[in-house]
């Protein structure tokens, strides 16, 4: 079996418009690789769409794991922390050291792959629904919460999916899920549009250690990403998108970025 190269600082991410895998031919394959429980847990979902969607997620998954390390796609293994956060079964030796992270909105799923480092993705469709601004008002920073009541009114659903990608990139980077309070960290953009982090002494944990990105690429939707610094090391992003017959490369270019690390003198 065959695998692909991922270097240290690499974030290889992977994309799939889920409803192009809406034929017979493509459900099988994915069926083919899914575990029995998986199997199962497809056909407990009510709609056709959610079906489809947990059905392509977990073949994504098992697919391109493969393309890492010589494991058969159906044959890997997977355990959660206690936040509930998944991970490679350590029974698959070195495999383990491939990190991930999933997520998918209406009409796309995206998978983030790297090598010994924590990482978090979110994909939310911007257009899809609403942007639910009780949210912030009930659960945001009181920076943020200011930051989005001195906006336009027409631009506060877009800075609200900003900050709420960022936030949930960072909380599963974290592998804690919600159980860290989302007002005990704050995004902010600088004057030259980089993204800036600050948290709570409470919450143990130092900005500088995260890098995030951000990006618009594909129709509705906007994707956030936390990856954890490799000292001064600069990430390298890659991104390809799944097809039912193959996959193809997507040009990233970040809305916004952190700033780099500054390299320190040898």
């Amino acid at each position: 079996m065959s695998t692909r190269s991922l270097l240290p600082g690499e974030v290889h991410l992977w994309m799939a418009r889920y409803p192009q895998f809406d034929d017979p031919v493509a459900r099988a394959r994915c069926d083919a690789v899914m575990s029995d429980e998986e199997r199962s847990q497809t056909e407990r979902f009510y709609f056709p769409d959610d079906r489809l969607r947990h059905r392509v997620t977990r073949a994504l998954l098992r697919n391109t794991l493969s393309r890492y390390a010589p494991v058969e796609a159906g044959a890997w293994r997977f355990t959660v922390n206690a936040y509930g956060r998944p991970a490679i079964d350590p029974g698959h030796g070195e495999a383990r050291a491939l990190s991930f992270n999933l997520s998918h909105t209406r009409g796309l799923i995206v998978l983030a792959v790297a090598r010994d480092i924590d990482l978090g993705v979110d994909v939310e469709n911007i257009r899809h629904r609403a942007a639910p601004l009780d949210i912030a008002d009930r659960f945001f920073s009181t920076e943020e919460v200011a930051a989005l009541a001195m906006l336009e009114a027409e631009a506060r659903p877009r800075r609200f999916y900003e900050y709420w990608t960022l936030k949930e990139s960072y909380i599963k980077a974290r592998g804690m899920g919600l159980s860290l309070p989302l007002d005990g960290f704050a995004f902010s953009y600088t004057a030259t549009d980089a993204i800036a982090l600050a948290i709570d002494p409470a919450l143990a944990d130092d900005p500088e250690r995260w890098e995030f990105w951000q990006w618009h690429p594909i129709d509705d939707c906007l994707i956030a990403l936390c990856i954890q610094r490799r000292g001064d090391t600069v990430a390298r992003i890659q991104a390809r998108l799944a097809l039912p017959e193959g996959d193809a490369p997507i040009p990233l270019v970040p809305l916004r970025r952190s700033p780099a690390p500054v390299l320190r003198p040898r």
